[in-house]
């Protein structure tokens, strides 16, 4: 079949829109028609350059809600019909660490960039080349063809635009602040950046019981989010947030800091690291160049104060586990995300919404393919 995808056929380079060929699923997969994909800040990454993927072109999207329309040979987890959101980890279920609770550091995960599916070929197609598809599941497209473990089935009340934000930027904060950070009730805790991802560290740190969250975001209607999802105060920079950590615990610091910037430099880690006390946890979730490395610390002071550095991949929670949780907390409000979505785009937009998302516009901007598909 045909579909409308956003490729890109180098990097760095801009989103093409345009029709490719999409094969049926074959074993262990199934057809999605994609209703709404969050535009997540890794796949500007993937656009700059910042991580390059093995092959293009490439189509992006890895954050979505859809309905299954056809399921391949073996397929048991879903069925047609089903309104599913995707996982950008493919977890195999009997990998060490998967056996081990830890679905989020699958094996499979090596195939993010890869683009392949997991039988190690390609289903979409665009002048004659296979396409490499995000994650193994391209959201950034009408139509797509994903792994059967990469669709969670969700109830059908749940918007599609909401529900697709849960596949990455809300699973990934929010774990950050309630699983990565170690929060105990009564912690002071710094989230720094307050986009998509922070926004929910935000909301997950106050959800367990963190009696300070301080904010850290330069644009004044981001901080102003964040004050209204549970931050009990926000600043321009680290630097303010972190003497103000300091003069609620006698000097010591704030319990952790979560780094939710856009880009990770190594400065950030350098600010985070000294805003946190001696036995704190300094949470890195952000994503970095890929041939970034250093992380500028004082070393003694690392060994002498048990200061601990935790990076932290899609919250390191389980999407089947994760996605279910959060929509339930979701639908009973205590959890926010419609507040998030800023505003949404056709697909024909996606280079207009980057530029948006450069610009400070959107806290999380979405695709809604409903118009392409009738609303339903």
């Amino acid at each position: 079949m045909k579909t409308t995808a956003a490729l890109l056929w180098e990097a760095p380079g801009t989103w093409d829109v345009r029709e490719v060929d999409l094969d049926p699923p074959r074993a262990g997969e199934v057809l999605v028609q994609m209703m709404a994909s969050g535009l997540c800040h890794s796949d500007d990454h993937f656009a700059q350059g910042d991580i390059p993927f093995h092959s293009y072109p490439a189509c992006g999207g890895h954050e979505g809600a859809g309905i299954v329309r056809e399921v391949g040979p073996g397929v048991t987890r879903v069925a047609p019909g089903d309104h599913i959101v995707t996982s950008f980890i493919p977890a195999c279920g009997h990998c060490r660490m998967c056996v081990a609770g830890r679905q989020n550091l699958c094996d499979n995960g090596a195939l993010i960039t890869v683009g392949t599916q997991l039988d190690g070929t390609f289903r979409m197609r665009a002048g004659g080349r296979g396409v490499a598809q995000n994650a193994c599941v391209s959201t950034f497209s009408e139509w797509t063809v994903i792994p059967e473990v990469s669709a969670t089935p969700i109830r059908r009340d749940v918007p599609f635009e909401v529900a697709a934000i849960v596949g990455c930027a809300v699973p990934t904060g929010w774990g950050s602040a309630v699983r990565a950070a170690g929060i105990d009730a009564g912690d002071v805790v710094i989230v720094m950046g307050t986009g998509g991802i922070g926004m929910n560290a935000v909301q997950g740190a106050r959800y367990v019981g963190a009696e300070h969250v301080l904010a850290v975001d330069p644009l004044a209607m981001k901080r102003e989010l964040a004050l209204k999802l549970g931050a009990t105060e926000a600043f321009t920079d680290i630097g303010e947030a972190t003497e103000r950590a300091r003069s609620l615990t006698n000097g010591q610091g704030a319990d952790s800091a979560i780094v939710c910037v856009g880009v990770l430099a190594a400065e950030h880690l350098a600010q985070a690291y000294a805003a946190i006390r001696k036995g704190g946890t300094l949470v890195v979730t952000s994503a970095a160049k890929h041939d970034l490395v250093g992380i500028p610390v004082p070393l003694l002071e690392f060994t002498m104060s048990e200061k601990r550095i935790q990076g932290a991949l899609y919250g390191m929670g389980g999407p089947a586990r994760e996605i279910p949780l959060l929509l339930d907390l979701y639908r009973n409000g205590s959890l926010k995300l419609e507040e998030l979505i800023t505003r949404t785009y056709d697909l024909e937009q996606v280079n207009e919404a980057y530029a948006d998302l450069h610009n400070g516009l959107n806290v999380r901007g979405v695709v809604s393919f409903a118009n392409r598909h009738g609303g339903a």
